[in-house]
C-alpha cells in the first residue's frame, strides 16, 4: 500500500524526517519497504505565466509563446496545445529537465523557431490522464516556484 506523507500529516503531528519516521513505523510493526520521492523528475519543472501567444509562422497548429518562468529573461516556447492562452499559469519544463519516459528537455528549433522549454499537460507529468491540453494551474502562485512545491506533491512510502 502507498501512503502519502502529506495525507498522514493531516491526521498525526509529525516532527521527524522521512527516514526516521519510516524506521519508527517499521519498529512498530508497519514495515516501510521503500520511500519514493514520487515527482523527483520535476526538479526543473516550474510554475510559469504565459505572457503572450502568437501564431507559429511555419505551422498552423503550433503557437509561439512568450513565458515568464522566473528566469533572468522570458522564454520562447513552441506549443501545440489548443488551450494555451495569454495570462494562464502553467507547468513549464525548463532546459535540462528529464520527464517521465526519459524525455529530455533541451532548447532547439521547432519548424524554424527557437523553443527553450516545454509547457506540460498533466499526463506528461504523470499527474493525471488528461492529455487534452496544457495543465492550467490555479491559486495564488509565484512564477519560478518548483511545481512540486506549488502543488504540494509529497514523498510517498510503500508499506
Amino acid at each position: 500500500m502507498k501512503v502519502s506523507l502529506n495525507w498522514l500529516k493531516e491526521y498525526v503531528s509529525i516532527d521527524l524526517d522521512t527516514s526516521t519516521l519510516a524506521e519508527k513505523l517499521t519498529m512498530t510493526g508497519l514495515e516501510v519497504e521503500t520511500i519514493e520521492k514520487r515527482h523527483d523528475y520535476q526538479n526543473k519543472v516550474v510554475v510559469a505565466k504565459v505572457v503572450s501567444v502568437d501564431a507559429h509562422p511555419n505551422a498552423d497548429k503550433l503557437s509561439l509563446c512568450c513565458v515568464d518562468a522566473g528566469t533572468d529573461q522570458e522564454l520562447r516556447i513552441v506549443c501545440g496545445a489548443p488551450n494555451v492562452k495569454e495570462g494562464m499559469y502553467v507547468p513549464c519544463a525548463l532546459e535540462g529537465a528529464i520527464l517521465p519516459g526519459d524525455f529530455k528537455i533541451k532548447a532547439g528549433k521547432i519548424r524554424g523557431e527557437l523553443s527553450q522549454g516545454m509547457l506540460c499537460s498533466a499526463a506528461e507529468l504523470q499527474l493525471s490522464s488528461d492529455a487534452s491540453g496544457i495543465m492550467e494551474l490555479e491559486g495564488d502562485l509565484q512564477v519560478g516556484t518548483a511545481l512540486e512545491t506549488a502543488l504540494k506533491l509529497s514523498e510517498i512510502g510503500r508499506a
